[in-house]
């Protein structure tokens, strides 16, 4: 991870001494000021931010929530004091477990248990959640739209959980049950693997889509009320479920295919059948998403890598000092404030002003768009908008209303869904064949 410069001693003093939400802009700028007048009526809801991970994985202190202190911890791209100068109000914080089958061994309390399960790591990873949001009075535990809003008026930051990758289920409705009622909100139906019910973006579609088994579940999260998350899924798995489901939908932290043709973005048909869902696509700051320059500088990397590693077979020394000549010669681009614009203003062209939001994945990503590092650079790409001609209503749509509307109306299908049927007791092996498996892995 990238390592970011401590905040200014201003910016603790306004963190220490002003409202909430309601510190003036001295800027000259008078988009920034337009920023931050729009961002204190209507602070910033971020669809997914990877705090508890980079947690559990720091190097020096694994999953010690203690240790790794809001207040004065500095290292990664959130704290506190910079959440506070981001005009931040309402977070998904994300409880990202790998889904990959290499990934089966993990860490924990610094002895490496081998194969524990997913879900004993996602348990882990939504206590460690818990335990973070409960340690400081500025971040608010909120389950609903209007506790996150009951959270912003108290001066506090409404503290969601979104659960990053249907593997954590294990093929059990049960367990999606049970996490939910442990307060995760969204469930991102895949991360980077293909699931036995749900085909992933950066795998091999085995499914078409969604299974039998994989619209049950996107039923059964509609009758909880927990939104369905089409990040990381692949475009036949987005179809499927928005075929399927009777709520919202959320793309969590995707970006135009339009734009940059990476797989984890959004094709502009499944954009354009957002609004009759009425769900929200929100735009993340990962770079090789929102930059042609850098999605293509990522596959010229790994070609590099793929071709040295075959002339050099077994000698990891030859393949990295090659690695490193190549580099030299083709330094690494940027992406920048502009290209994130460009790719809200196209998912905005397709879908609508009430259908964009942001979803930063700050602490999920290595590298940062230039302008925006960390938490407290939100103001910056509101006063490029604003810049841009966007109206205030419309940037106050972006930064967290339109989010806050989705769940809203998600809560509201869930309580007419569960008048109508109950729990759904359907398993893996009934709706898609004996031959599928109970549990992954």
């Amino acid at each position: 991870m990238r390592i970011h410069q401590s905040i200014t001693a201003a910016a603790l003093l306004a963190f220490s001494a002003a409202p909430a939400f309601a510190q003036a802009s001295k800027s000259t700028d008078p988009y920034m000021a337009r920023a931050i007048r729009v961002l204190t009526a209507q602070p910033i809801v971020d669809g997914h931010n990877d705090l508890p991970w980079r947690i559990r994985e720091d190097k020096a202190h694994p999953m010690d929530v203690e240790w790794y202190d809001l207040r004065t911890h500095r290292a990664g791209m959130t704290d506190l004091a910079r959440l506070k100068a981001g005009h931040v109000g309402g977070q998904f914080w994300s409880i990202y477990i790998p889904g990959e089958r290499a990934d089966a061994t993990y860490k924990s309390n610094g002895a490496v248990s081998s194969q524990p399960g997913y879900a004993r790591v996602q348990l882990e990873q939504i206590d460690i959640a818990r335990r973070t949001i409960a340690k400081y009075p500025e971040l608010e535990w909120a389950t609903t739209a209007d506790s996150v809003r009951a959270a912003i008026k108290r001066g506090h930051l409404g503290s969601m959980l979104g659960l990053e990758g249907g593997h954590a289920i294990e093929n059990s409705l049960n367990l999606l049950r049970a996490y939910y009622a442990m307060g995760a909100r969204y469930m991102t139906l895949t991360h980077n693997v293909t699931l036995d019910w749900a085909d992933a973006a950066l795998d091999s579609a085995k499914h078409g889509g969604l299974t039998p088994f994989g619209r049950e579940v996107v039923r059964e999260m509609n009758r909880l009320g927990m939104l369905v998350d089409l990040s990381h899924v692949s475009p036949g798995t987005m179809s499927a479920a928005l075929d399927v489901t009777e709520a919202p939908v959320i793309f969590s932290h995707s970006a135009a295919r339009a734009l940059v043709d990476h797989p984890r973005n959004v094709p502009d048909s499944i954009l354009a059948r957002v609004p009759k869902n009425g769900g929200v696509v929100m735009v993340p700051f990962v770079t090789s998403f929102v930059s042609k320059a850098v999605y293509a500088d990522d596959n010229q990397l790994a070609a590099t890598m793929a071709d040295a590693s075959r002339r050099h077979p077994g000698d990891a020394a030859a393949v990295r000092a090659e690695v490193a000549t190549w580099r030299a010669a083709h330094p690494r681009p940027t992406a920048s404030i502009g290209e994130v614009a460009d790719a809200i203003e196209h998912v905005r062209k397709i879908v609508g002003p009430d259908h964009v939001g942001i979803g930063s994945d700050f602490d999920g990503i290595e590298e940062t768009v230039v302008g925006l590092e960390d938490v407290s650079k939100y103001p910056a790409i509101i006063a490029e908008l604003a810049r841009r001609g966007w109206s205030d209503a419309d940037l106050a749509k972006l930064a967290g209303g339109n989010v806050l509307r989705v769940l809203t109306q998600a809560e509201r299908v869930a309580k007419r869904l569960q008048r109508q049927r109950p729990p759904s007791n359907a398993t893996i092996e009934q709706l898609d064949g004996p031959g599928a498996r109970a549990a992954t892995p």
